[in-house]
């Protein structure tokens, strides 16, 4: 039973997906709502990333340099290791599944209120196709999504560097030693491949759990729990299949 009903909802997913794309809102109200999802979504994002991949990079260089503890081992790995893991991992898996509980709570909740309290109805009366009007802005400014992990990534290696040169594990060239030492330019490919697929992810799963909840008010707060619950959850089964097909080929 509890499998049909979880076809139903993936089919009824796929059926959303289409309906995005059916009778598009006149680009003149499209254009205010793509710039509000922009600043709701990606703008206001910028901060707990930049504050979390700052230090969480720090703390993967430190952990690493007090893992070191053999001399025959180079001090440069430090910095190789932080690369490798916030370039590969951190940046875009993390941060994505951290903005599930942001963004798509955020998104849940307000696709969800518009449910509860009959504005998405008054769009299908107007002749309004609700799910291209409500969605397909998220889609569009989850677009730049890629940009938010590029400063992840970015502020994660510099959070390295400070941790581990001036907290006196390492010099300054040994660290950017470890920084160019056998680098792969597809890894920011795949790094950010996986970005664009979790943006897709994180723009209509919670739209989903918002768009087809039932109920009152408390069931606005239970939509955004499920909501985050299960966008993770995608989340890591994808990048598992994506770092299957694009890194163990």
């Amino acid at each position: 039973m509890m499998l049909v009903r979880y076809l139903s909802q993936i089919g009824k997913y796929f059926i959303m997906l289409a309906e995005i794309f059916k009778k598009p809102t006149k680009w003149s109200v499209m254009r205010g709502l793509v710039f509000k999802e922009i600043d709701d979504l990606i703008i206001d994002s910028l901060g707990i990333v930049s504050f979390i991949s700052f230090f969480v990079g720090g703390v993967v260089s430190i952990q690493t340099a007090l893992n070191l503890t053999n001399p025959l081992i180079p001090k440069y790995l430090i910095g190789f290791a932080t690369r490798q893991s916030v370039v590969l991992e951190f940046a875009p898996t993390f941060i994505s599944i951290i903005m599930a509980g942001k963004m798509g709570s955020f998104i849940t909740s307000s696709i969800g209120t518009m449910r509860v309290t009959e504005q998405i109805d008054a769009l299908e009366v107007m002749g309004v196709n609700s799910l291209n009007y409500l969605v397909f802005p998220k889609l569009i400014a989850l677009l730049l999504f890629p940009f938010v992990i590029g400063i992840a990534m970015f502020l994660g290696i510099l959070g390295g560097w400070l941790g581990g040169v001036y907290g006196g594990f390492l010099s300054s060239s040994e660290f950017i030693q470890g920084l160019q030492s056998e680098f792969v330019p597809f890894h920011i490919v795949y790094a950010f491949i996986k970005t664009v697929i979790f943006a897709l992810i994180l723009a209509t799963i919670p739209s989903f759990h918002g768009y087809y909840m039932k109920g009152g008010a408390l069931e606005v707060g239970k939509a955004s729990t499920v909501s985050f619950v299960w966008t993770s959850v995608i989340i890591i089964l994808a990048n598992y299949i994506l770092t299957q097909l694009l890194l163990a080929s």
